[in-house]
């Protein structure tokens, strides 16, 4: 496992990080395979992970909070996300702080999380949506300002919107958030556009979700792709989409070095960006705990084929289903 400074905080957090959302409740998730597969993590050198209330009211804090309690000896980087208190995922244009992230919610939830965690205090806190319009507003300000003084979150993020990176560049700017969770993969590469510069300039930690765009560049879907009911993917890879993302994975396939998966391949160019602090996949089963991990070797790909991925490039906006 290689590390990476996880930006002005200081932390060398692993490059390859672990997301839990699909242990929050998701169809099939089964509670002991997922702390086989966390635990195998750890040994393989894995020390960010990132959780959210919203993953199964808590349950997935939860079981990070098992794990820490599990590894005592061993520092373990805990990101969660306070969820928006109306709960509409993604936020909305116009929509109010005060509906949102009041500041007493803040703390509530911060609250909350430290409880299913079984910590005194959480790595990094993070808002699970934003909008740029509030970067001024001194509620939520003072509210992290607060919480960061009494020792109880030590560091401040926000999750970005999907496919909108540039909805926080001036919250950047405030001086309060410490790092950005975006959307970051081989289609969308637009983060590099703006928001990559900024957080270097600012020396922010970029963690980079969905680096298989939702499984389309793990190679393993097909148009006729479907998920059991109650799964969030079914609401996501509705036919517009899936049969657009199947087109473009395939696309890929002559690409793919000999001997390597299109997921490898998909992980690889993340890595080569040195802006990227670490990449969250979401990782429910051991095998794909050990090989999303293994492309944590310290070798990118050829600088020919990054130039080649990069005509891949897939601008999009947000729509109806891309929640």
């Amino acid at each position: 496992m290689q590390y990476r400074r996880f930006g002005r905080t200081g932390w060398q957090a692993a490059e390859m990080g672990y997301g839990m959302w699909g242990m929050g409740g998701w169809t099939e998730s089964d509670d002991r395979e997922s702390m086989i597969s966390l635990q195998r993590s750890v040994e393989l050198g894995c020390n960010f992970f990132d959780t959210a209330f919203a993953y199964g009211e808590g349950h997935s804090e939860s079981l990070l909070g098992q794990l820490l309690r599990d590894n005592p000896g061993k520092k373990l980087y805990t990101a969660s996300k306070i969820p928006p208190k109306n709960r509409i995922w993604p936020s909305r244009r116009g929509s109010h702080l005060e509906d949102v992230f009041p500041a007493d919610y803040i703390r509530e939830q911060v609250e909350k999380s430290l409880t299913n965690l079984g910590t005194s205090s959480i790595d990094l806190m993070q808002f699970h949506v934003w909008e740029d319009d509030w970067a001024k507003d001194e509620r939520w300000q003072k509210a992290c300002a607060d919480l960061k003084a009494e020792g109880l979150v030590k560091a401040w993020g926000v999750s970005v919107n999907r496919w909108e990176p540039d909805n926080c560049l001036e919250t950047l700017r405030t001086g309060q958030i410490d790092a950005v969770q975006v959307i970051y993969n081989i289609f969308d590469q637009n983060p590099e556009d703006h928001l990559f510069p900024l957080c270097d300039e600012l020396d922010i930690a970029i963690i980079a979700r969905v680096p298989f765009d939702e499984g389309t560049l793990t190679g393993t879907l097909t148009k006729d792709s479907k998920w059991p009911e109650g799964d969030w993917r079914n609401s996501y890879f509705v036919p517009e989409n899936l049969n657009a993302s199947v087109d473009r994975a395939e696309a890929l396939r002559p690409l793919i070095p000999a001997g390597m998966t299109m997921a490898e391949m998909a992980l690889r160019f993340i890595l080569h960006n040195p802006t990227v602090s670490t990449i969250i996949p979401g990782m429910r089963k051991l095998k794909n705990v050990e090989a999303n991990i293994a492309a944590s070797d310290g070798h990118t790909l050829p600088a020919e084929l990054i130039a080649q991925l990069r005509q891949h490039r897939w601008d999009r906006t947000p729509t109806k289903w891309s929640q």
